[in-house]
């Protein structure tokens, strides 16, 4: 997939991949900037109930607005499979963090902090 254009977007790397799907480095070519793409598993998607589902879930996702939280930028389609397009941060994830040892005490209660801030924005 890498080097290949969806939709507007040309997917220049991989950032990721999970239970959820997988998300791609693309640079969006009508706006310029360097986004996310999260492409989602067919299992998501293949039902009339499931793809209600995720659209919902990706327009109150797209409401919320907070440092801790990526932006959502939308939903696009490509060949009748949906994905989102969403704010490219850089940087470390947590797991890779997690997984050089252990942390200094400081720096976990700076992580959960932050965590914490979140969480309690997306549920006001």
């Amino acid at each position: 997939m890498i080097g290949s254009t969806v939709a507007h977007f040309r997917i220049t790397g991989k950032l990721g991949e999970g239970g959820m799907g997988v998300v791609y480095r693309a640079e969006d070519l009508r706006l310029g900037r360097t986004v996310a793409l999260k492409f989602l598993p067919p299992l998501v998607y293949a039902g009339l109930a499931q793809r209600e589902r995720f659209l919902l879930e990706a327009k109150a996702a797209s409401s919320l607005s907070h440092p801790a939280i990526c932006t959502i930028f939308g939903i696009e389609e490509e060949e009748g499979k949906p994905f989102i397009v969403m704010e490219c941060v850089e940087g470390e994830t947590l797991r890779g963090k997690l997984l050089r040892g252990p942390a200094a005490s400081p720096d976990v209660i700076d992580w959960c902090a932050q965590i914490a801030a979140g969480l309690a924005s997306a549920h006001e």
